[in-house]
């Protein structure tokens, strides 16, 4: 529930991000508009970041005080395979990577593909409510679930937008934003909860840390190395981000829902 609320409101960043840059890009320029945003990380960012309160241990309990359902809890009630940790890194990676992907270069997508920029932009800014669409179903319906199963589904959202968008064109665009959107927000949830269930609370933090350590190198590679793909396929270049999404879903399906607790 908590990952669900902090992340929630989150996703309308997209909705309010696009239109904005887009008016900032017309009226002063990309290169104002780059550090309008640079300004408002500074500015704005920055006090945010460091006006969060820093995390204290809490008091272990003593052992006569810990019921069983404590100690069980501690640890999965099946240790996973070796590999899980791995598979769990390279799906934050390559999710992580194609969101970052289509969250910079969007509007630039559905221009080669024949839309109008404010076309582009209206789709682009729907990637946000899809985004909460999708946490709040995750909030209310698949909570029921096992986060893998989820994880599979959300992680599928891209390659069937892709395959839409392959299909009919621009006039997709909106079928793609919401389908994207969905997943990426549900994907969100996913990557807290999934080391969580399949591994214990014991280590999370440190765990988490390791896990997704390499998701954030490919996201700040995503907008140049996909900004490069477009510049050499076109519209060509969502045939990648939609491989990388299906090999997500193959990697979640070499892992199975008996693992964890």
């Amino acid at each position: 529930d908590s990952i669900t609320g902090i992340t929630l409101l989150a996703g309308f960043a997209s909705t309010v991000g696009w239109p904005l840059s887009g008016w900032w890009e017309a009226e002063w320029g990309w290169r104002a508009a780059c550090l309008t945003w640079a300004g408002l990380h500074l500015l704005v960012g920055l006090p945010l970041n460091a006006s969060i309160p820093r995390a204290s241990g809490l008091p272990a309990r003593p052992a006569e005080q810990r019921t069983p359902d404590d100690a069980a809890f501690d640890m999965p009630a099946e240790s996973p395979p070796r590999h899980t940790a791995w598979v769990l890194a390279y799906v934050f990676a390559v999710t992580w990577f194609v969101s970052t992907a289509m969250a910079t270069h969007l509007p630039q997508l559905l221009v080669a593909s024949g839309a109008t920029l404010a076309g582009a932009v209206a789709i682009g800014a729907l990637v946000g409510p899809a985004q909460v669409a999708g946490r709040l179903l995750e909030f209310g319906f698949l909570r029921r679930l096992h986060p893998l199963l989820a994880a599979r589904g959300a992680a599928l959202g891209h390659p069937l937008g892709v395959a839409c968008w392959l299909l009919f064109g621009p006039v997709a665009g909106p079928v793609f934003a919401v389908l994207h959107g969905a997943g990426n927000g549900i994907l969100t949830i996913a990557k807290g909860t999934l080391p969580l269930v399949l591994f214990g609370p014991r280590g999370y933090g440190r765990r988490q840390g390791l896990i997704t350590a390499p998701s954030r190198v490919a996201q700040a590679f995503a907008p140049l190395v996909f900004g490069a793909c477009i510049e050499r396929w076109g519209a060509g270049a969502l045939w990648i981000s939609s491989a990388l999404g299906l090999s997500a879903v193959g990697a979640l399906l070499w892992l199975r829902t008996g693992q964890g607790r």
